[in-house]
């Protein structure tokens, strides 16, 4: 048995009865009130409670129909579909007892979900008092659900519909009603000329898991571990009945040994832990947690559609994120039983998420680009309108019309509108150029600014790594080139977090960040030439697999049968936005021993502190000095602790801090130091330092730009996308 559609209303609701809805009188769910907006042109289905056997009766406006609630004490009747009419109706609901809800309006309900974007109120977003002064829309209807959470899903929610107006727009929440939501609602308000029913579901920090329900997990196969956690924690499952017999049955073996030990006067075992699967949950990020007590009880409400806005907490799920946004549609729509919801989204802004790598965030937002690929969705850009420094963009007045423009021209069918900005469509190279093209060319391309288009990036299919490209507009495509770039092979738009490019169409939409192509994979020892010539490969190690133990990927000692007069180290490290850097530095044999010439380690027996002959330099690193035969080489190879005093008087070295000139300490299997250096230049060449630390070893080509030149404590290897040392002999 799995969860399925029949778990959306009839097999729950009695057994989730708080005291607070007891049989006897009828009741409804607070989603139905006074001053509520009815979808118009669907069903209209109104449910609710009352004893069982009773005869209930519906009556909207001259409509009525009558339900028999079942053995649970459910009822639920379907209305005909309606118009929209801003003339207020009333619904009777009669039983032992009547509920009268008076000024019922027909039009378009919007719910509207997300996280803390989505909660921020009109006060603290732009203008705030002027905005609140002009909120008097007496046909725009608001429903405030309150944040809580829970294991199990409830039959209700605690909330009102209210009028909206300068005080209610601005009561409850973070700073009144959502802004997002209110300002798309005006928008729909003003060009449809209906009233409009929002009802905010939202709560700031979480996670797109918690929203969705058991039912859109189970529609996605990437999301299957996600779903048989669900199951096991829903006591409602047989998943979750089997997993208690097993620890009862491990209660009951673990009692009748407890009581044979005591008997036999022997040590007691502990008793078996309390499995966690079976735990409530603990708090509102867990998966269903939000679905249960701030979705499920507005089902099956009619909708025509959903606005989201939500992701700041996933930033970091990248591809998968596609999925989890397909699982939560998937899933909304089920439990709402309409196939075709809208379903209209926010591309999360630019903002710096600490230490996060400059293109974790690009590659999120071509996962939520990508989740455009389920049918009768949108996505807006807001890269034009966030702000850098707050994570809480206050524009939500544009954020609220490209929504609505969404909604205006696909659910409401509005010709004549552009809803979107610039969309990557395909490309052509053409020589030394990239040519692009674009959907939602709208009136056509555009700088925002008048400044030349920025945040294009293109790399050579031979050399280097991404460089800045000059973007060029002809007619409806854009001309990338870049002077380094002879042979373009790959190409990307807005490809860092900090992004805010000025490419859109004439409308004033922003185009969605892209990337295309293929980037070369090259190896960049094999091209360099000169120098580099002639070496034999001894070692090649993965810095992101290091540690305590240093495992070589490739080791060729056996492989080294002659004596070597030189060695050569060749360092690669890719940083965050795709920029390979790379050094290849040798000199005249320090050691004969082949296995003291890799990284370190106590085990291996290596530790040099000295000066080196007939230095060589190939660098693609600003301001390392290139060249043969140079002078000032001196190595610090080490497992141990060090400090920062010149122990053997290195020209040019400070005693204050960490750089080419440093002091070997206790304990001999400590911090560790494999670095070299050319004093003359004043220079650090490379230093791969740490590296028990794992990923997160201290690692660097040149100068740190941090206190320390030599890159100790800078715990920087997890920033760089890869890094890789080879080690040469010749």
């Amino acid at each position: 048995m799995r969860i399925k559609s029949s778990f959306h209303f009839a097999a729950l609701l009695l057994s989730l009865l708080s005291p607070t809805l007891a049989l006897a009188d009828v009741k409804l769910p607070h989603v139905f009130g006074s001053h509520m907006v009815l979808q118009q042109d669907k069903p209209i289905t109104i449910w609710g409670w009352a004893d069982a056997g009773e005869t209930v009766t519906v009556q909207l406006g001259e409509t009525k129909q009558t339900a028999t609630p079942n053995a649970k004490g459910e009822w639920r009747v379907t209305l005909p579909a309606r118009k929209a009419n801003a003339t207020a109706a009333t619904l009777t609901v009669t039983g032992k007892n009547t509920i009268t809800l008076d000024d019922i309006l027909i039009g378009e309900v919007w719910l509207c979900s997300g996280q803390s974007n989505m909660e921020m109120g009109v006060k603290p977003s732009l203008n705030p008092e002027a905005e609140i002064a002009a909120a008097n829309y007496p046909n725009i209807r608001l429903f405030m659900v309150p944040k809580k959470f829970d294991t199990v899903p409830q039959p209700d929610v605690d909330a009102t519909w209210k009028v909206c107006s300068p005080v209610t727009i601005a009561e409850g929440g973070w700073g009144g009603f959502s802004a997002a939501a209110y300002y798309f609602g005006r928008e729909l308000h003003k060009t449809l000329n209906v009233p409009i029913g929002l009802i905010q579901s939202a709560w700031g920090g979480t996670r797109i898991e918690p929203w969705t329900p058991p039912e859109g997990f189970a529609s996605v196969p990437a999301l299957k571990g996600i779903y048989d956690k669900v199951l096991i924690t829903d006591p409602r499952t047989p998943e979750h009945a089997q997993r208690v017999d097993q620890y009862l049955k491990s209660l009951d073996e673990w009692s009748a040994s407890a009581r044979k030990a005591t008997a036999d006067k022997t040590v007691l075992t502990p008793s078996p832990a309390f499995p966690p699967e079976l735990a409530a949950l603990k708090d509102q990020q867990q998966p269903t947690a939000l679905y249960n007590t701030m979705i499920y009880g507005l089902q099956p409400i009619a909708l025509r559609g959903i606005i989201w806005y939500q992701g700041e907490a996933n930033v970091g799920d990248g591809k998968l994120y596609t999925e989890k946004t397909r699982a939560l549609v998937n899933g909304w729509r089920k439990v709402f039983n309409q196939e075709d919801l809208a379903f209209y989204y926010t591309m999360i802004a630019p903002w710096p998420y600490g230490t996060m790598l400059p293109t974790l965030l690009p590659e999120f937002w071509e996962a939520q680009a990508a989740a455009q690929a389920i049918p009768n969705t949108g996505m807006i850009v807001t890269s034009d309108i966030g702000d850098i420094a707050d994570i809480h963009p206050r524009n939500k007045q544009e954020v609220g019309r490209r929504l609505a423009l969404w909604a205006l021209a696909k659910t409401y069918g509005k010709t004549g509108l552009v809803y979107a900005g610039p969309t990557y469509k395909s490309h052509t190279i053409e020589g030394n150029k990239v040519k692009l093209t674009f959907d939602n060319v709208g009136g056509g391309l555009v700088s925002r600014d008048g400044k030349p288009l920025s945040h294009f990036e293109l790399i050579d299919a031979d050399t280097g790594g991404f460089v800045s490209a000059t973007a060029t507009i002809e007619g409806t495509n854009l001309i990338l080139t870049a002077p380094s770039v002879t042979k373009p092979a790959a190409f990307r738009f807005a490809w860092d977090k900090l992004a805010e490019p000025n490419f859109s169409n004439k409308d004033g939409l922003p185009a969605t960040p892209f990337r295309g192509g293929t980037p070369p994979n090259r190896d960049s020892f094999v091209m360099l030439g000169g120098e580099s010539n002639g070496y034999q490969l001894v070692y090649d190690v993965d810095l992101a697999k290091v540690g305590k133990t240093v495992t070589y990927d490739v080791d060729n000692r056996a492989k080294i049968t002659q004596p070597f007069t030189r060695i050569g180290y060749f360092l690669e490290l890719t940083t965050a936005d795709g920029k390979d850097q790379y050094v290849f530095v040798s000199m005249d044999a320090f050691t004969k021993e082949i296995g003291k010439i890799g990284i370190p380690t106590l085990d291996s027996g290596a530790s040099f502190q000295q000066k080196v002959d007939n230095l060589a330099v190939m660098s693609n690193v600003p301001g390392i000095a290139n060249g043969v035969g140079l002078k000032g080489g001196n190595i610090e190879f080490w497992p141990n602790n060090y400090a920062q005093p010149n122990a053997i008087n290195i020209p040019n070295a400070s005693a204050q801090t960490f750089d080419f000139g440093d002091q070997r300490s206790e304990p001999a299997d400590g911090y560790g130091s494999m670095q070299v250096h050319n004093f003359e230049a004043k220079q650090v060449i490379f230093a791969v330092n740490s590296w028990k630390a794992g990923n997160n070893l201290d690692a660097g080509i040149g100068h740190s730009t941090g206190p320390q030149p030599d890159w100790t404590f800078s715990k920087n290897g997890a920033s760089y996308k890869s890094k890789r040392l080879r080690v040469f002999v010749k």
